[in-house]
Order: structure tokens, then sequence, then C-alpha cells
């Protein structure tokens, strides 16, 4: 069977958002990615994987709208996608994109729709920094994704603007001060 291990957000600034997951949860940045659907952020908690998607076209967000925000779909981890795709269809699940070109280690989604239209999807290598079985014998790591270097910019002002608000909230007579 598959284990829960990929979120993905739909949000208007990646690096923003980044920084809040970060300072609240102690999540860390595991990679980026640029693609044709959408650029992002990629946390994680070492089990877990967070996407922070800004989709790139309505056709690219998957029958959310480019402009939505908030929950977008999430993923399993599953051994084979034969098998478990399989289960998907017979549950009444649809097969909306993907299909892996290269197994062994290689990133690669399969994306579905389950019967209300909620979007997931099914990875045989998982996502990077997310377990498959933390602590059991069989357990991997997803595999990591690199920084996408034209970001670095957008990095460095979202972390600018994190200790501006934290410093913000640690003035004398602001509420976090106080507390």
């Amino acid at each position: 069977m598959g284990k829960l291990r990929h979120i993905a957000l739909s949000v208007p600034d990646p690096w923003r958002t980044a920084e809040f997951y970060k300072h609240a949860f102690g999540l860390e940045v595991v990679g980026e990615t640029d693609s044709s659907l959408a650029e992002g952020v990629f946390l994680s908690d070492g089990v877990i994987n967070l996407a922070l998607l800004r989709f790139k076209s309505d056709e690219a967000a998957q029958g959310l709208g480019r402009d939505h925000v908030g929950l977008h779909h999430f993923g399993v981890w599953v051994d084979d996608i034969a098998p478990a795709r399989r289960r998907v269809e017979e549950a009444g699940g649809e097969w909306l994109m993907g299909e892996p070109e290269v197994k062994g280690g290689s990133f690669y989604e399969v994306k579905f729709r389950d019967p209300d239209g909620v979007v997931f999807d099914l990875s045989e290598s998982g996502w990077g920094g997310a377990q498959k079985n933390p602590g059991g014998a069989d357990n991997a790591i997803g595999p990591a994704r690199a920084l996408v270097p034209r970001f670095a910019g957008r990095r460095a002002a979202a972390a600018e603007a994190m200790v501006a608000r934290l410093r913000e909230r640690q003035a004398p007579g602001n509420w976090a001060a106080e507390e």
C-alpha cells in the first residue's frame, strides 16, 4: 500500500510562504522547481514533502485555476505504479497526466483525480526530503532537487522580509514582545 508523503499548496509567492513554514515549523528547503507547469519551493520535515507552487497557467493548475490559493493536491509513495494505478482506476479514479520516463531514483509522478475531482500523485521514487518508511529496513529517501539559480534574488528578498516581520513583532508595544 502507499504512504502519504507529499502535499502541494498553490500560493502567490512560494518563497515568502516558504519563509513562514521554515520559521513557524522548522521545515527545511529541499529544492526548487521551474517547470512548464509551475515554479516553486519544496520543503520537508524529514518525512513529508511540502510543495509551494505558483502555477503558470490555468491549464497547468489542473482545474483549480492559476489564482487558486490553498491545497492543490497530495501525493502517495507506492511500491509499483502499475498495480497502484489499476487499483485507483478500479475504485473510480481517473488518470490526469504524467508517466514515469526513467525508473531507479529519478523524480516522477503520475497524476490522477479521485471520483470527487481531487487531484493526487502517485510516485515510486518519492519526493525530496520525504522518507518512504521511516525506521523501516526498507526505508528510502526521495530524490533531492537543486535550487534554481535564477531564484536567488527571490529567496534573499523573502528571507529579508521575514527578518523584518520578526523584528516588527518583537518591537516594544507589540503583542509578540509582551508575551
